[in-house]
């Protein structure tokens, strides 16, 4: 039970930066490469893929080379449940 506790703070705690949240709310539809997730965020491309890095290391998305392109992925559908109840729209 503790070890799930302390997973669970983990997810909540690297969701905790409004960046991330924009970016799990935008892949709650589907996969998207660093270049579609940063142009739609208007961000400098260095900035979001330190987010996605984070996110990635902490067990939230996964990617997956296409080419010379990674795609990102949420790793668990439920965290677009959770954007959708926290009322997030990308």
């Amino acid at each position: 039970m503790e070890k799930h506790l302390e997973e669970k703070a983990l997810l909540l705690r690297t969701l905790g930066h409004p960046v991330r949240l924009k970016i799990v709310a935008g892949l709650a539809g589907g996969g998207s490469c660093v270049k579609e997730i940063w142009e739609c965020l208007e961000l400098p491309q260095a900035v979001v893929s330190q987010h996605l890095k984070v996110m990635k290391e902490n067990g939230i998305l996964e990617a997956c080379r296409d080419g010379a392109r990674v795609r990102y992925s949420l790793k668990d559908q439920q965290l677009a449940e959770l954007v959708r109840v926290l009322g997030i729209v990308a």
